[in-house]
Parts: C-alpha cells; structure tokens; sequence
C-alpha cells in the first residue's frame, strides 16, 4: 500500500490566491462602457510585452514563438472614445489598429453559435494562431504547445478581469470559418478562442 503525506494548509491568503478564489466564468454584463484605460490594461496583461524588444510577454511561449495575435471586436459603446470595430493589438507598439469599422458584436455571436454573451459584452477578445511561427521550429507537434498557450493567455484574462472588477468567459464553440471571414485573418491565421469581457451584473 502507497504511503500518504498530509500536507499543510495551503498558503492562499495572498494576493494571487485571492483572484484564483474569485476568478469564474461570467456571462452576463452591465450595459456600461470600459475606459481605454481598462483595455490598455485588460491587453498587456493578456499579452504584453515585458521587454522593449517584446522578446519575453506576459504569458510563456515554447521556444519563445509567440504564435498568437490578439484582436479585439468594440461594440456601440464598448470601449470610451473608441469607434466601434475590429481591432488589432501591436503589443510591441501598445497600439490598437483598425482592421474593420463598425459594431460586429451581432455577426460574432452568431458565429459563436448565437451565444448572447459575446453579444451583450463591450469587448470580445479574439486569440488568433499563427501556427507557423511555431510549427515552423516544432513540427507537428508545435500545435501543442500552441494549445497550450492558448490556456496560458486565457488564464491571463480571467485572473485580469479579476483583478479589475470585470467578468469573462472563454468561448472555444465557433464557427471557424466565419470568424476568420469576419476579422478578415490573412491565410494562416487561425481563430483559437474568444473572450468576452465586461462589468460583472
């Protein structure tokens, strides 16, 4: 018979083990608009750069690839003193840049399979692969490991939302096809996972 070591309570009265306590998936959001401020945080977090080079993010990476962009759907109102659109996140500039004007809010979800909170959220956060980047160096294999980050990013945008009074929840059911139709991705560019994100109701 296998031997059992009691471990000691575990020391979670911290900081961090406060947000893992508190982090859950959220669906519903109060009709009200994020600062650009909050987005500029919310996005480091997610997927910011630690260095000037940008050579270590805010989120691990097998080989250090980063395989992944970040776009950002801003409905009517989402996001203060931002045009509704589609946007791309340069983490190394911190800069968003247009890809689409005008709120989607209602042509993402329904290639979230009608699910009503992408709709009703201020912003959808959108993890696009690169696969490339990764595959390039790992082979076939490298597709794990961008599923891995995957985890790791999404991980970064719970404990964020958190920290800062918001709510998300990962949506992984979509329709890929027309999501890439709709953030007009380039060939090689693959939708991963999406997150909306807004106050908590």
């Amino acid at each position: 018979m296998s031997s059992k070591i009691m471990l000691p309570k575990p020391n979670n009265e911290t900081c961090l083990g406060r947000l893992l306590k508190e982090r859950r998936s959220v669906r519903s959001y109060k009709e009200s608009s994020l600062t650009l401020q909050e987005l500029s945080s919310l996005l480091w977090f997610t997927y910011g750069c630690v260095e000037p080079d940008c050579e270590r993010r805010t989120s691990p990476s097998a080989g250090a690839t980063y395989p992944f962009e970040i776009y950002v759907s801003v409905r009517n109102n989402g996001v203060e003193g931002v045009e509704p659109g589609i946007y791309h996140y340069d983490a190394e500039r911190n800069e968003l840049v247009e890809v689409l004007k005008g709120d989607f809010s209602r042509q993402l979800a329904k290639a979230c399979m009608g699910q009503r909170w992408v709709l009703n959220a201020p912003i959808n956060i959108i993890l696009v692969a690169v696969a490339e980047r990764t595959t390039g160096y790992y082979g076939e294999r490298g597709w794990r490991y961008i599923f891995n980050e995957a985890g790791h990013i999404g991980q970064n945008i719970y404990l964020a939302s958190v920290e800062m009074g918001l709510g998300t929840v990962a949506v992984g059911a979509f329709n890929d096809d027309q999501v890439s139709k709709l953030l007009s991705l380039p060939e090689g560019y693959e939708p991963v996972y999406v997150f909306p994100v807004g106050r908590v109701k």
